[in-house]
């Protein structure tokens, strides 16, 4: 049995869902302990519990540990099935870092499957819907990944209460990744989402964008979405011929919505000003499924911390078969995958 230390670089719930992706698909027994230490509530929360357990069934997986606010889990994987599947997180908890951890599994499958998660689909810790639509899922569609994303209902923090869908076909990754340049840019465009709360709210954040980034008013609109509870996020895509970047940044109680389309814009002027393709939200997440499929490389505007825990959690279980390196202002990654030998 393997053990995982999960307090190691970052000390986050990463850990955990790339161990678990990577028990099933090399069938290695298992055990993470110090489970988020380094997080303010330590061990697994809602979100994580389901991700454990969502894990264990698509493989028929056996689970010790796996209970609220566990420190310490241990995993016995089995062959990953195909089916349909519908986990319910029962909070706020982020249902895209659930699909995180079940998609890489069902991509072996012996059959195409289809993933129902319900509660939060926009939360300031995780990746919304619009980033694995717009930028992910492409990006791993160019490299022969068949899945697809569709947002059901909002949910926002606290109240919840949104739901995804996900169709999986078998196959990982069997084309090496290229992606040095981000190619034309096509498009450029923002939206401002509001659920029950004043309009006014949505009008100040759009028009604060504009000013931020000079962008004209059809490159920003406003949507109001029905949820169960208030939530608002503004949310910025730059479309490339190669690479669609995607931004967000989310209302919070006392939160200015000026100050919220400025953390916004903020992001987007960061990533413009350098030439690399790959956000370093992106950069994180493609490590797992290169390193699963056929490798390839990227260059990526920064290499966060985050993204260095998941290569050191690769490596336990694959090798070294990340690297990384400095290049013209930018990182370079090269991850040679599985699939190559």
């Amino acid at each position: 049995m393997l053990t995982i230390d999960g307090s190691q670089g970052e000390g986050g719930g990463q850990i955990l869902r790339t161990s678990l992706a990577l028990a099933a698909l090399t069938g290695t027994p298992v055990r993470i302990e110090r489970i988020r230490a380094r997080r303010p509530k330590p061990g697994l929360q809602r979100q994580h519990l389901v991700a454990v357990q969502a894990a264990a069934r698509v493989c028929n997986g056996r689970l010790e540990g796996a209970a609220l606010h566990s420190g310490a889990i241990e995993f016995w994987p089995q062959a990953p099935c195909a089916g349909t599947y519908a986990f319910d997180i029962g909070s706020a908890g982020s249902t895209t870092l659930v699909l995180q951890t079940v998609l890489p599994i069902l991509l072996d499958a012996d059959g195409p499957a289809t993933v129902e998660i319900r509660g939060g689909t926009h939360n300031s810790m995780a990746p919304p819907v619009e980033f694995l639509q717009q930028s992910f899922l492409p990006v791993l569609h160019r490299v022969g990944v068949s899945a697809s994303l569709a947002l059901e209902r909002h949910g926002f923090q606290p109240a919840g209460g949104g739901c995804i869908r996900a169709a999986i076909q078998p196959g990982q990754a069997q084309i090496p990744l290229a992606l040095h340049e981000r190619g034309k840019a096509i498009a450029r465009h923002a939206e401002v989402l509001l659920a029950n709360l004043p309009a006014h709210v949505a009008s100040r954040e759009a028009l604060a964008l504009k000013h931020a980034l000079h962008w004209s008013h059809q490159e920003v609109d406003e949507r109001e979405v029905d949820a169960d509870g208030p939530g608002n996020a503004v949310i910025a895509s730059l479309r490339h011929s190669e690479v669609t970047a995607v931004f967000t940044a989310f209302g919070e109680l006392r939160k200015a919505a000026e100050a919220v389309a400025q953390d916004c814009a903020r992001q987007v002027a960061r990533h413009c000003a350098s030439q690399a393709p790959v956000c370093e939200h992106l950069a994180d997440q493609l490590l797992l499924p290169l390193a699963l499929g056929a490798g390839g490389s990227f260059r990526c505007t920064a290499l966060s911390e985050h993204a260095r825990t998941n290569a050191a959690v690769i490596a336990a279980f694959l090798g070294e078969v990340v690297a990384f390196a400095e290049q013209d202002g930018a990182c370079l990654v090269t991850v040679r995958g599985r699939q190559t030998g």
